[in-house]
């Protein structure tokens, strides 16, 4: 890159407060942020500072996310800026199958996921960033921190709050403690609102939509006891009954197994309490008998997802009060946010066991299409979509859920965009 013209690059501006947690002389700066306070843009403006001011050939700046895909995001913003400055990318290059952008100084960019740390150990790193640290494996940290130590190179730690059962919160209480070479930062959605990034009415917006404990977290970046998990322990303890309840049941949600899941069927009585809870896997002929002598004639909500479908469609066939609902991104986190609400008013009742277990284990994860509800890696969520699904089903029949509307033949789904309430 001989003969380098003059580049003028114009950086993402920063409001005060994002400025102070990212560009501060610490070594360490940890920030705990909301989701959209501007805490990427403001380590994508940092670290290419660092690496065009700072870098020479063979030094190496990092870019960790949870995942490859999540790293790459920031490359294409940073591949956006410096095109838009230098679009003969006459100062940079970049390599995509590899994921790094080098820079007319000789530093280069690199672009990684922490799913593997194995494959992050022996580098000499000159500055890094840990984006959506809570969701990084503590072992990622261990390896980054390792190719920091030849060069002291500086480090930001950043990403939305998620408990308190994980190595980012430990290393923000450090830093909010005045460990040397460590800085704590908080970024809130009020800081952001305040700056111009982000609007007064979608944040309250958010507030009436989102569990308590979930807006906290990913709005005021106030962690909760209970590591992610939406429901809350307390909550769950408070719903758990001494048995099933023996007053007539209502209404049935029933989860469908895939692959190596469960058949899950859920009946709840008028007042919201567990009657029915049945649990079992087996071929699809077996499980539609199953289910019609479950049933017996009551209404039933069922997850036609997939191979579910012709099942729900098998099922109308043979009981008129059957309907289906299909999960996708963005009808569990509106079925999730329901149930969410009903175990925290406790509005809903159930035995302990399975059923109260899987609700203890589920979390959310914030994603940038939205928050995404599941079980832990290797575990099941089968009880809690039939328990979901059985709540839902409850306020349909009392009049209180949102209008159905069909879908396909004879299945319907509920839509609504705000989520059960």
């Amino acid at each position: 890159m001989a003969d380098i013209p003059e580049i003028i690059l114009a950086l993402p501006k920063l409001y005060p407060k994002q400025y102070d947690a990212i560009c501060c002389d610490a070594r360490y700066s940890v920030v705990e942020a909301s989701t959209k306070s501007g805490k990427t843009a403001g380590c994508i403006a940092w670290l290419l500072a660092k690496a065009w001011t700072d870098g020479k050939p063979g030094r190496n700046f990092w870019w960790i996310a949870p995942t490859h895909p999540v790293a790459k995001i920031a490359m294409r913003r940073i591949s956006r800026m410096l095109s838009e400055a230098d679009p003969a990318r006459t100062a940079w290059r970049e390599q995509l199958t590899e994921s790094w952008i080098e820079l007319a100084s000789g530093g280069r960019i690199w672009f990684k996921g922490s799913d593997d740390p194995d494959n992050l150990y022996g580098e000499d790193v000159y500055a890094a960033v840990v984006d959506e640290a809570t969701r990084c494996k503590e072992e990622a940290w261990h390896a980054i921190r390792s190719t920091l130590t030849a060069t002291r190179g500086p480090v930001r730690i950043i990403g939305n709050v998620r408990g308190r059962k994980n190595w980012a919160y430990r290393m923000a209480r450090r830093a909010e403690a005045g460990e040397p070479d460590m800085a704590y930062h908080r970024l809130t959605a009020h800081d952001a609102v305040e700056a111009g990034i982000l609007e007064a009415s979608e944040i309250a917006d958010a507030e009436r939509s989102l569990p308590a404990d979930v807006f906290k977290e990913l709005y005021l970046a106030l962690p909760s006891d209970d590591g992610g998990n939406p429901f809350g322990m307390k909550a769950i303890a408070d719903c758990i009954l001494p048995s099933l309840s023996t007053a007539p049941t209502v209404a049935f949600g029933i989860d469908l197994a895939k692959s190596q899941d469960w058949t899950v069927v859920c009946g709840l009585d008028d007042q919201r309490r567990l009657t029915v809870f049945e649990r079992w896997q087996s071929d699809w002929g077996q499980t539609r008998t199953r289910i019609l002598d479950l049933i017996s004639g009551l209404p039933a909500l069922v997850d036609s997802t997939g191979v579910g479908d012709p099942i729900v469609e098998d099922l109308q066939r043979k009981h008129g009060d059957v309907r289906g609902f299909r999960f996708s991104s963005q009808s569990k986190q509106q079925i999730m946010e329901g149930l969410s609400v009903a175990i925290q008013r406790q509005e809903v009742g159930f035995p302990e066991g399975t059923l109260s277990q899987e609700l203890e284990t589920f979390e959310y994860v914030y994603t940038r299409t939205g928050v995404r509800y599941n079980a832990p890696d290797g575990l099941h969520d089968d009880c809690v979509c039939a328990l979901a699904l059985a709540v839902a089903h409850c306020r349909y029949q009392a009049g209180s859920a949102p209008t159905a509307r069909l879908i396909g033949a004879g299945v319907s789904d509920f839509d609504d965009e705000r989520g059960w309430r």
